[in-house]
């Protein structure tokens, strides 16, 4: 049989904590269509699951392609690609193992495929962002927490049960910070926010300087950033101190990998120069000497928002096609 029409729309959504945002995404990578709604109002996943599909069928409606969407993927975090559940998510309101992508899929009637954000935000860079042509590349998101995915000759590397990548949890210090996975010493508790607010905290006890930093009730990372422009010492100081143990996480992680570039993606990422300059300093003086030197520190090209939707598009084109409107 000879098709006359193909569905060249898939649906891309990025599940957050605070929001969920949703888009339906044309073949060449164009949001034509886009809206969101709080993750935070639904404990319950299948009262979520029930408000997503109502969403994403009303959107279909209102552009009038209901034959022509194919797919449907999500980033979602803590989820594994291999098995589409979310698996024991620490920041979540649903605990333990949820299979969402089975769960959206049996509601909707349309294949769906999961993953977790690097996953999606490292195949949104490598079609559409500052990852294009590259083959070997790790992607740091680094905000709530810090995750990461690698890219070895040109492929997605996932591992064997789909947790490759799990950078934000190596141990850096033996003994050091409780991390929300609940171990110690693990570098998302030194880079991410959480962590880079208690840095402020030892670094505002540690000095009688003034900073901008003393005025602030509810500190946050940007906060710092902007104190950090404003030529405040101490947290010019905090950013250095977090780009040094970056940096040292990234020489393990190189000495491993050999990359082409990192690519940096995610809130925290933001504070450019001041964050990374220090992470690629102390990157060069103590990785293996024949890695020093070569490997690209280099800022996400897309919007923040973009790249997740984008990424969850394209896991949407990966997925075997399923539909219950054949």
């Amino acid at each position: 049989m000879i098709e006359t029409s193909m569905k060249d729309k898939v649906f891309g959504v990025k599940l957050a904590l605070e929001q969920t945002t949703y888009a339906i995404v044309d073949i060449r990578g164009n949001i034509l269509a886009r809206d969101r709604f709080p993750t935070t109002d639904y404990d319950n996943v299948n009262d979520f699951v029930s408000v997503l599909c109502e969403r994403l069928v009303e959107m279909m409606q209102a552009n009038d392609v209901f034959g022509a969407i194919r797919s449907v993927g999500i980033s979602a975090p803590s989820s594994n690609y291999k098995t589409g559940y979310i698996e024991n998510a620490v920041n979540l309101p649903w605990k333990g193992i949820i299979p969402l992508a089975a769960m959206v899929r049996d509601r909707l009637g349309l294949a769906v495929a999961l993953s977790n954000k690097p996953h999606a935000r490292a195949l949104g860079e490598f079609e559409f962002g500052a990852a294009h042509g590259l083959k070997d590349f790790a992607l740091l998101s680094i905000g709530h927490g810090l995750g990461s995915f690698i890219y070895s000759d040109g492929l997605p590397y996932m591992g064997f049960d789909g947790f490759a990548g799990e950078f934000g949890h190596a141990c850096i210090c033996t003994g050091g910070r409780l991390c929300g996975c609940g171990k110690h010493g693990c570098l998302e508790a030194y880079v991410a926010d959480k962590g880079i607010l208690q840095t402020a905290q030892e670094v505002l006890a540690e000095s009688d300087e003034p900073s901008l930093m003393r005025g602030i009730n509810n500190l946050e990372p940007k906060n710092i950033t902007a104190f950090c422009e404003q030529g405040d010492q101490l947290a010019i100081e905090v950013m250095r101190r977090t780009g040094v143990w970056l940096g040292w996480g990234l020489a393990n992680y190189a000495s491993v990998l050999d990359p082409e570039a990192f690519i940096f993606t995610g809130g925290i990422s933001r504070a450019g120069k001041w964050l990374l300059e220090p992470a690629e300093e102390t990157f060069n003086d103590t990785v293996f000497h024949n890695i020093s030197g070569k490997v690209r520190f280099v800022m996400s090209s897309l919007p923040e928002d973009d790249c997740d939707i984008l990424g969850a598009s394209v896991l949407a084109w990966g997925v075997k096609e399923y539909s219950l409107f054949k």
